[in-house]
């Protein structure tokens, strides 16, 4: 193919990242050599100090390069809510929208047979340990509304039954600036389940 086997490596890498694939990973790839100084230098240089210094808050498992991340050492989001996520770029996506002022606790997955992900290879007994704790009034699940992420709420849920906090989840439905025309079934009937007094 004429391609260096290192450059053919990169290529490989670049490939299995979300968005890219075969075709745009060479792209990708070329961008980079060519602009050595300005990109490739710095990603490099970015990605071996990441490789070395991040690893997850020992309290909610967000990104971080300390015991605790910046969240849960900040006095001002202890106000008793914690908002359980998925994945970190659940939480980041929360974060981007400034509405939510409290905790987070990131599962790192949902439950899945076919993946081989049950309670125990996700975050939830940590998630309960929190709660147990005290100090926590609302526990708000927003898991995705996939069987996996409902099947994780609601064990959730039953597990935090008996510990006397406040269970919610996000509402569902019609989204913001959405035509009930190019909906889904899905969509239309919880947000028909889900309708609230005008």
């Amino acid at each position: 193919m004429g391609k260096n086997r290192d450059v053919e490596t990169l290529i490989r890498l670049l490939a299995r990242l979300p968005g890219l694939g075969p075709r745009s990973a060479p792209r990708a790839a070329l961008h980079l050599l060519k602009r050595r100084s300005q990109l490739l230098d710095p990603l490099a240089e970015s990605m071996s100090r990441v490789a070395q210094t991040v690893r997850h808050c020992d309290s909610c498992g967000n990104i971080t390069t300390a015991n605790l991340c910046e969240i849960c050492t900040d006095p001002k989001r202890m106000n008793g809510q914690v908002c359980v996520v998925e994945d970190v770029s659940d939480l980041w996506a929360i974060e981007r929208t400034a509405v939510f002022s409290g905790s987070y606790h990131v599962l790192g997955g949902v439950l899945s047979i076919i993946d081989g992900a049950g309670p125990d290879e996700l975050r939830i007994p940590g998630l309960l340990a929190r709660v147990e704790s005290g100090g926590i009034q609302e526990v708000i699940l927003a898991l995705g509304s996939t069987v996996e992420g409902q099947t994780t709420a609601h064990y959730i849920a039953d597990q935090l039954e008996e510990c006397g906090v406040h269970v919610t989840t996000l509402a569902r439905g019609v989204p913001v600036g959405g035509e009930l025309d190019f909906l889904d079934d899905g969509t239309i009937s919880t947000a028909i389940h889900l309708r609230r007094v005008v």
